[in-house]
């Protein structure tokens, strides 16, 4: 059985995906549960694009233990300084070079003809490899790269000391049956493609980077990269949670290859790294949607209590699903309120579980039945990273047909209650007006979406949102059975974030 290493790149590419900013702090608490989830390898960062970033991929590489941490660079020095300066404190550290080698790229953006392209490569692996022995070379565009010049490039890198060899499909223009033909092509004409690791690399512009990973894989790559939930450029890379679970769903086409992933990891990796970054799961994603697992129609609803594989080809707790209702009340000690926070695998400090219990009694006090959603929600926002600056004290709307909306809005700070009257287009407009008003701080919001993440007619609300002051855009979420308070939480978690940046 041989292993298809998982090469992560949420926090390089996943995050180039507009809006997804994040901190140090949060880029690192992803890096700690992708090594929890097992990947192979985590590329942390593009260290040359910012001192932030280069910060950013440092710590990673001092505090995560466990898997490769890898570095992007292009095909300069300046670049892979940057890289190794991030990176060498890493255990097992890598430097990813890349450089493309399609026409229309060497024509129109580098300006450079095939032997230069070719002796840039050469010369920038040996550089590389001065640092550190570990080794990738990406000739991006590589799908859209005339072959037998690809072929010269990969086998030029690997005598010069690349240890893996990527495969961009960089603006998902493959299909699989071309792409899986790219990956046996190379196998077979490169003479030295032995010395080295084919990986992929595939973007999701025409919906089809898992199924040209898949290919892949099928054709000889051994390497994977992929990011949570599949965000990234455009309309992302190939996503992790798909490629995992196909090859360990579908043991009669990949018979001979495996994945270390810790499944049962999958969905709460997904539900973090979808709170950090602002990008809501779609209800209907594959594995980790929130309606992956559930059942509407009678058909379907009958055959499942009647035998489970006849509607679910995958078991929901084999990627840590945790869809089901459980009886917590207002009545419900401490005790059982950690028990269930510990079943659904959350590690929490005793500071950390009493705020969520009392958070927690609250809830209780307005839900007659609270449900795992509930709680996990409750968690994620009680254990978020960014320190509450400012927090919610109250709020009071008047408001109703043909009465302008006043909103109240009283915020802590230092210890201190400040309040702020505004009127606005609707209650939740009114309310950020006042929020503004007590921060003295103009904020302008640029995304706002609600949807209810539980169940029955007391669901717990939860607003997303991304908000833009001081030169900055965040995306923060707040929840709450009510959703003008919802609404006010998440602006206020926004604008803390904001503040600690």
């Amino acid at each position: 059985m041989e292993k298809i290493i998982i090469f992560d790149t949420t926090l390089r590419d996943g995050e180039q995906a507009p809006g997804a900013s994040l901190n140090s702090a949060e880029k690192l608490e992803i890096a700690h549960a992708l090594s929890d989830l097992g990947v192979d390898i985590i590329e942390a960062g593009f260290p040359v694009s910012s001192l932030g970033d280069l910060e950013s991929v440092r710590q990673i590489s001092r505090a995560v233990k466990g898997p490769i941490i890898c570095g992007l660079a292009r095909a300069i020095k300046a670049d892979i300084d940057a890289a190794h300066e991030a990176v060498k404190f890493a255990k097992r550290p890598r430097i990813h070079v890349f450089l493309a080698t399609s026409k229309i790229h060497m024509q129109y953006k580098l300006k450079k003809a095939e032997e230069e392209i070719l002796r840039l490569a050469v010369e920038h692996v040996k550089y590389a490899r001065k640092f550190c022995p570990d080794i990738e070379f990406s000739p991006e565009d590589a799908s859209r790269s005339e072959r037998e010049f690809l072929f010269r490039v990969i086998e030029a890198v690997i005598d010069a000391g690349a240890t893996t060899v990527n495969i961009p499909d960089t603006v998902g223009y493959g299909q699989p049956e071309e792409y899986g033909s790219l990956i046996r092509a190379i196998k077979e004409n490169v003479p030295n493609i032995d010395n080295a690791v084919i990986s992929t690399h595939c973007h999701n512009d025409l919906g089809l980077a898992v199924a040209n990973s898949l290919e892949a894989v099928r054709n000889g790559a051994r390497q994977v990269e992929c990011t949570i939930n599949g965000i990234g450029e455009r309309a992302g890379n190939a996503s992790m949670e798909e490629v995992v679970m196909n090859i360990k769903t579908r043991r009669d086409t990949f018979s001979d290859v495996e994945t270390q992933i810790k499944t049962n990891q999958i969905y709460k990796v997904s539900r973090l790294v979808s709170k950090l970054t602002g990008f809501a799961v779609a209800p209907n994603k594959a594995i980790v949607g929130g309606n992956a697992f559930r059942h509407e129609s009678g058909i379907h609803q009958d055959g499942i209590l009647k035998e489970r594989s006849t509607y679910e080809i995958i078991k929901p707790e084999d990627v840590g699903f945790t869809g089901t209702g459980i009886v917590l009340g207002k009545h419900s000690g401490r005790h059982a309120l950690a028990e269930r926070l510990k079943d659904l695998s959350f590690d929490l400090t005793a500071v950390q579980l009493d705020k969520i219990s009392t958070r927690f009694k609250a809830l209780a006090d307005k839900k007659k039945n609270i449900f795992d959603e509930d709680l996990i929600s409750i968690v994620e926002d009680e254990t978020k990273l960014i320190k509450p600056i400012w927090k919610l004290e109250s709020f009071t709307i008047n408001s109703g047909t043909n009465i302008a909306p006043i909103a109240q809005v009283s915020l802590k700070y230092k210890n201190k209650i400040l309040s702020a009257k505004s009127s606005g287009d609707g209650p939740v407009d009114a309310c950020f007006k006042a929020v503004d008003k007590v921060t003295g701080t103009k904020c302008e919001l640029q995304d706002y979406r609600i949807e209810a993440v539980t169940k029955g007619k007391d669901a717990l609300g939860e607003v997303s949102l991304k908000l833009k002051a001081k030169g900055r855009v965040v995306s923060a979420r707040g929840s709450s059975t009510d959703i003008i308070e919802s609404s006010i939480r998440a602006y206020i978690n926004a604008f803390n974030k904001i503040e600690s940046l």
